[in-house]
């Protein structure tokens, strides 16, 4: 996810008006709709003509190969995750070595692998319910209907949340990961001042949660967050909030999108589908692809803490960089035939989830849930198809994704 996201404001830049923090709006290239639903014919012109480029209007460094990028992700401590952030509490995401690795470790304790398989049960149980209510009318919404209340569920429950509060958690994960709309300075304050306040609701709500845990523990990850130690440290109720936030939007809006992604392809690429649906095992390999060929993330931002060059250009210490992963997974010096998708392309290197000391937390939960929903979807309905209207892309530039994803099927005896 985004590190803007979280942990703090834009700053201001006084040399470059009007005063907004540089990769909230997008590319110039990216400007139309139709661009954004379908961006990678412009970042592979991007990658070929300027791999390593400066935009004068967002005032930031562009880097489109898979090498660069690659370098700049394992390297935190050239490239920053904190990105000139006015830090009103940092986050895993904003976090640099050594205390990145601190906290994770901490947090680790209570989001082991073992926890996320043995959630699977529970997965395909939430997966059959949802669809359950749509299977008899031969049509959905993938995004309304399964990917959406999916990933919400499941961190609810983990949260310990009450059901009677999921969809007020995605309406306050929407609105964490929304994008400016238009280039003004008062939709950009709009933006921010709807982010301050989604964030001051959830802190105030997981407060009354971890209060209540501490008086009566339960069998839930914010229980696990409030009893986990290393050599006697205990988590700080504030790092316990900032960290139960960004599981809330991270896994929400990545796992919505992988999933709607994932579903999006089948759809445009029938012959795939029936190949997946007849070889169930190429499911998770599916997955792993999509996470390669339609990213639920594009984009990953990062300041230089020093003068450094990459691909012949000098980056000056203090500014901002934007890796395009969604450049660099087809990148043909690395992926042979990028602009294809193969459902058992082996090996598949991608950096859907990131790469190096921030790789995703919650990929395995991700990959998890995913997988789960195209196995039961595909062992429940034939002819998954688009039906036919007009997308409309999710604002923000970082996010790979589409707001609504109207599909008709035939429900399988």
């Amino acid at each position: 996810m985004p590190n803007y996201l979280l942990g703090g404001k834009p700053t201001v830049n006084p040399d470059k008006q009007p005063a907004r923090y540089a990769t909230i709006i997008f590319m110039r290239e990216l400007a139309r709709h139709e661009d954004q639903l379908f961006p990678f014919p412009i970042y592979r012109e991007l990658r070929e003509n300027t791999p390593v480029r400066f935009d004068e209007d967002r005032n930031s460094w562009d880097v489109f190969r898979y090498e660069d990028v690659h370098r700049i992700l394992k390297d935190p401590a050239a490239f920053s995750s904190r990105r000139g952030l006015e830090v009103r509490g940092e986050t895993l995401l904003t976090m640099d070595q050594p205390k990145h690795t601190h906290m994770r470790n901490l947090v680790n304790k209570a989001f082991t692998p073992k926890a996320i398989n043995d959630l699977a049960p529970r997965i395909s149980s939430i997966t059959n319910e949802l669809l359950d209510q749509v299977i008899q009318s031969g049509k959905m919404d993938v995004v309304h209907d399964l990917a959406t209340p999916l990933p919400v569920i499941v961190i609810a429950e983990l949260l310990g949340v009450p059901a009677k509060d999921r969809m007020l958690f995605k309406e306050w994960s929407d609105t964490m990961v929304k994008g400016v709309e238009g280039s003004s300075d008062e939709a950009f304050a709009q933006m921010v001042a709807e982010r301050d306040k989604a964030e001051k609701e959830l802190s105030a709500y997981f407060l009354a949660i971890l209060n209540e845990r501490r008086k009566q523990p339960e069998d839930d990850l914010v229980s696990a967050l409030l009893q986990a130690e290393i050599d006697g440290e205990k988590l700080q109720e504030q790092e316990i909030l900032r960290f139960c936030i960004l599981l809330l939007v991270a896994g929400n809006e990545t796992t919505t999108n992988l999933i709607t992604n994932a579903v999006r392809l089948l759809t445009e690429q029938p012959a795939i589908q029936n190949q997946v649906r007849q070889n169930p095992e190429l499911v998770k390999t599916t997955v792993e692809e999509t996470l390669r060929f339609y990213p639920p993330i594009v984009a990953i931002g990062r300041m230089t803490t020093q003068d450094v060059e990459i691909g012949g250009q000098l980056i000056r210490e203090g500014q901002q960089v934007v890796s395009w992963v969604g450049a660099a997974n087809r990148d043909p010096e690395k992926f042979e035939d990028p602009d294809t998708f193969l459902p058992d392309r082996k090996p598949n290197p991608h950096m859907g989830f990131g790469f190096g000391i921030h790789f995703c937390l919650g990929a395995p939960l991700a990959r998890l849930e995913a997988q789960i929903a195209l196995e039961i979807m595909l062992s429940r309905m034939d002819d998954l198809s688009f039906a036919k209207t007009t997308l409309t892309p999710i604002p923000s530039p970082f996010v790979f994704g589409v707001k609504s994803y109207p599909i008709t099927f035939s429900a399988r005896t």
